[in-house]
């Protein structure tokens, strides 16, 4: 399986919400809906804390349960790879893979009742290309590439730098990461 990897730089993001603007400008997202979405987070305790941002989405888990747990097969994995996408012709609604993503990353697309979610804009990774949120970052803090490849950004990044990924105790293996 080829795996994917998004890593995102905590110290660079600014949290200025153009991998957000980016994502629904290119997958033509209705207003009110968004497939990933920026968190302002605070560690550490007072006097000493310390503010992150993060740009968050799916994180194409290696071990999606929300694509075990759909029961027509319209979530699944992309083209061998950990990118998880749904087939909208085969989504009833049901919400179970809503209910089995630890990262709260679907939502029902209005007014077609289908379930959504980030997809790595998987029609550019199809052309070679990074996903939307990574080439409009002005920051250049998020970078995308193949863990399977040693030489990639996304695997030499993880090599020299602290990373972390949310909530890695639920098993999905996901894989975004942010640098700390």
């Amino acid at each position: 399986m080829l795996r994917y990897a998004m890593v995102i730089d905590t110290r660079t993001c600014i949290g200025c919400g153009d991998c957000v603007v980016a994502c629904k400008t290119e997958n033509n997202i209705p207003a009110g809906l968004n497939r990933d979405w920026i968190v302002e987070a605070t560690r550490g305790t007072y006097p000493d804390l310390r503010s992150e941002y993060r740009s968050e989405r799916c994180n194409h888990c290696s071990h999606a349960t929300c694509v075990y747990s759909c029961p027509t097969g319209a979530s699944h994995y992309w083209n061998n790879s950990n990118i998880t996408v749904v087939d909208p012709s085969k989504c009833t609604g049901c919400k179970a893979c809503i209910a089995a993503c630890p990262y709260d990353a679907r939502l029902i697309m209005h007014p077609g009742g289908y379930v959504d979610k980030c997809t790595f804009c998987n029609h550019r990774v199809a052309e070679g290309l990074d996903p939307a949120c990574v080439s409009s970052c002005p920051t250049q803090c998020m970078h995308f590439g193949l863990l399977n490849d040693p030489r990639s950004i996304v695997s030499q990044l993880l090599k020299r730098r602290k990373h972390k990924t949310l909530l890695p105790e639920t098993g999905n293996e996901p894989n975004v990461y942010y640098l700390t």
